[in-house]
């Protein structure tokens, strides 16, 4: 399928070179019993519709475990059973003439931890009888919805080991690749290829596209380039031929342009404009949505688009001065602006489409751990993974109410290291197991080996336990859960490098690998601790003074670093979690509030489905509702699709509940503002702002995210974009009431008009 680093022979002498083991022990699983045993199963029948009642995905008798929601085997089911080439009952030995798909969430876990655990002895990780106990703990981790690997670990992990397709004997595992672009014709195919068997595999991929020549330059043999929108409309198009994951998922990725690029202000207005003749070819009648005419028809619809700003930049802004736009070649200036007319622009156009975001360059290049290699320049789709050019990052992400116990009101901290420090241990061997496109972007994830834990579900933990989102304490509880996660997974990082050796660039970059711990390290002077109230500390710690164990990790951390070396050269961010989150019941995505209480998930590829929060239930019951008062409550959730004008819930209660958009911008910024110190790499998030927000409101979060030392920030402003993967109950047509779901119809809650029926 993929290229890898070296030759076989090579890459197994690489794994096999030290015969030291890392150790591992049982936590989750007592003796040598299978933790599906413990498990009571059930056979749902799955299927997914779309708005007009058609059968989008359909597969009968599949087996779950009996806490799955619907839901989340409907995803696992529709995304990541594999269709075809399974023999029956799972052996690879079968007879051809028998061949099917999987039929079980069972099935699909068990190929991904076997594999696992087969790559873990041929590196010599384990002893044989750890590396049982190391799966053993990681298939309980998966099958109770405590964490989630990324999307492409479930598309292609343990599909040559299990049933032997041996395409699939060097899988893509990672979900983030950053590759680099120059000015040339083979340059730009070779990057259109590889993108392409990027995508076809369940990847995503970003690039700085800057080093292009705009249509203001001259090439060498005469005339003038074809400029940098050309090239992106050619990528444009083959992101949107090709099926993400084979056939379940849109293409993902990312084009990052340096704000003194000479073709900056078109690339800025490009999907504004684009998205404007999309809406003309939908009120002519053309079909809508991401897959209808009207988007086809139109291009800079299959990327997400950020521009790269530096400190320089926004001092030109706030002093009104010009901003020289530089020629690709020599540097020199091309064409000069006002820096704050180009500034209003990009506001104007975020307002207008939900894109360009921005990158603040300088502060990402501060934490840049490898900064002898090179600076990082781009980022993966999402535009949490930041790292060099020529890298990839597997992802993996926590459930976080799986380590909150409604009943006890307490935060099980041992449980939720162990869990880190396994899922982490798992990634580290994708490194090595994986199989890259090209040979750049092998070796460089091998001599780096970047890796993004993170985790999922913070809005619902916080609704759990009865905490505002927008509030000081949420915020230094989110503060304290990802220093805790980046503790544990770079103390593990140590740990493998004590026994396997640091990555091999270690060396060169250890002064900036020890100054970007350090600040993490320091960052925890400025969560208050204090506010964290003990008894929802795991009672089981002997220490339950969360503060003191979390500097003892930070602490063992710069000695063994300087002692033994680091592992990985970035270790946590915020991914989105879109998809894996569903599969995990964690009712929020990464570090977002719930988006809305009730909401209606449309679906790559067709079809759609109704997400209640179950967080909204047991967070009233967790304060003390009744179950009669519970009911009456979310009855009225369900039907108007906000807790604010709500029967029988005390005002103080409400914003405990409240969503993306009853919470105020600045809350987004400062939630990730406070977390954003203790992480490797950047957070996915989206800051929601209402129908109402202006352009200048957009240039004012914009700013506010540049002076907070965020490394970026995407706005979405409800309703500017004629398609959203989320929505939220539509307002009455005819009087501008709340409408309620009836059957695939919208009906008012207040006139009874009824709309958009099939």
């Amino acid at each position: 399928m993929l290229s890898p680093l070296c030759s076989e022979a090579t890459w197994y002498y690489l794994a096999m070179a030290d015969e030291k083991n890392l150790s591992i022990q049982a936590h989750f699983v007592t003796g040598k019993k299978d933790p599906a045993q413990n498990i009571q199963w059930k056979y749902l029948h799955c299927q997914i519709k779309d708005p007009q009642g058609n059968v989008y995905f359909e597969l009968k008798n599949v087996q779950a475990p009996d806490f799955w929601s619907q839901l989340a085997v409907d995803i696992a089911a529709a995304k990541y059973f594999r269709k075809r080439g399974v023999p029956k009952g799972g052996k690879s030995s079968a007879s051809k003439s028998v061949l099917g798909g999987e039929t079980s969430v069972l099935q699909l876990i068990e190929r991904v931890t076997e594999a696992l655990q087969k790559t873990s002895r041929l590196q010599k990780y384990f002893s044989p009888s750890e590396s049982k106990i190391f799966e053993r703990e990681l298939k309980y981790l998966l099958l109770n919805q405590m964490g989630s690997f990324n999307s492409p670990v479930w598309f292609n992990c343990g599909l040559f080991e299990k049933y032997g397709l041996s395409t699939y004997r060097k899988p893509q595992v990672s979900a983030c690749f950053i590759q680099s672009i120059d000015d040339n014709l083979d340059s730009i195919f070779e990057l259109l290829k590889t993108e392409a068997r990027l995508f076809k595999y369940g990847s995503g991929s970003g690039t700085n596209f800057s080093n292009l020549r705009s249509k203001y330059e001259e090439l060498e043999g005469g005339g003038t380039s074809s400029g940098l929108i050309s090239f992106l409309e050619v990528f444009d198009r083959g992101a949107g031929s090709i099926k993400s994951g084979g056939t379940t998922r849109r293409a993902a990725k990312m084009v990052v342009v340096d704000i003194d690029h000479p073709e900056i202000e078109e690339f800025i207005r490009w999907k504004m404009k684009e998205e404007q003749k999309a809406a003309a070819l939908i009120a002519a009648g053309y079909g809508p949505g991401i897959d209808g005419e009207a988007y086809r028809t139109v291009s800079g619809q299959n990327s997400n688009n950020s521009i790269r700003m530096t400190d320089k930049f926004m001092k030109a802004v706030l002093e009104d001065r010009d901003w020289h736009l530089k020629d690709r070649l020599h540097g020199k200036a091309l064409r000069t602006l006002k820096a704050k007319d180009l500034w209003r622009s990009i506001a104007q156009s975020a307002w207008a489409c939900a894109d360009p975001g921005l990158q603040f360059h300088d502060a990402i290049n501060k934490m840049n751990p490898v900064k002898k290699s090179g600076e990082i320049r781009a980022s993966n789709p999402c535009s949490e993974y930041m790292f060099l050019d020529n890298s990839a990052c597997n992802l993996a992400s926590l459930n976080l109410i799986r380590f909150w116990s409604t009943e006890e009101k307490t935060f099980s901290w041992t449980a939720f290291d162990h869990a880190a420090r396994t899922l982490y241990l798992s990634q580290d061997l994708f490194v090595d197991y994986a199989g890259y496109p090209t040979e750049e972007i092998a070796h460089n994830s091998r001599a780096f080996r970047p890796l993004g834990l993170g985790y999922a579900g913070l809005g619902a933990l916080l609704m759990r336990m009865g905490i505002p989102y927008d509030s000081e304490l949420a915020r230094h509880w989110a503060a304290a859960l990802t220093s805790r996660l980046t503790a544990v997974a770079y103390l593990t990082s140590t740990e493998i490098a004590a026994a396997k050796g640091p990555f091999p660039a270690f060396a060169k970059n250890k002064g900036s690998m020890l100054e970007v711990l350090k600040k993490h390290l320091a960052a925890n002077k400025k969560i208050r601790w204090e506010l964290l109230d003990s008894s929802l500390l795991d009672s089981s710690r002997e220490d339950t003074s969360l503060k003191k164990s979390t500097l003892s990790l930070w602490n063992q951390i710069m000695d063994a670093a300087k002692r033994s070396g680091i592992r990985n050269a970035q270790a946590t961010l915020i991914a989105p979690t879109g998809t894996i989150g569903l599969v995990m019941d964690s009712d929020t995505t990464g570090i977002e509030p719930d988006y809305s209480l009730v909401k209606i998930k449309k679906l790559a590829g067709g079809g759609e489905v109704q997400i209640v929060s179950t967080s909204l239930a047991v967070g009233l019951k967790a304060l003390n509702y009744s179950a009669s008062q519970i009911e009456k409550i979310s009855d009225h959730v369900v039907k108007f699709g906000s807790i604010l004008h709500a029967p029988e819930i005390l005002e103080d209660h409400k914003n405990i509940f409240r969503t993306a958009q009853e919470i105020s911008p600045e809350a987004h910024l400062l939630m990730m503002a406070v977390v954003q110190p203790f992480l490797s790499g950047a957070i996915s998030k989206t800051i929601n702002m209402p129908k109402s927000t202006t352009p200048e409101q957009v240039e004012d979060i914009h700013l506010r995210a540049w002076r907070l030392g965020l490394k970026s920030v995407a706005i979405y402003r409800d309703g500017s974009k004629q398609f959203q993967p989320l929505q939220t109950n539509p307002k009455c047509s005819d009087c501008g009431g709340v409408t309620e779901m009836v059957g695939s119809c919208w009906r008012c809650a207040h006139c009874g008009f009824v709309m958009g029926c099939a």
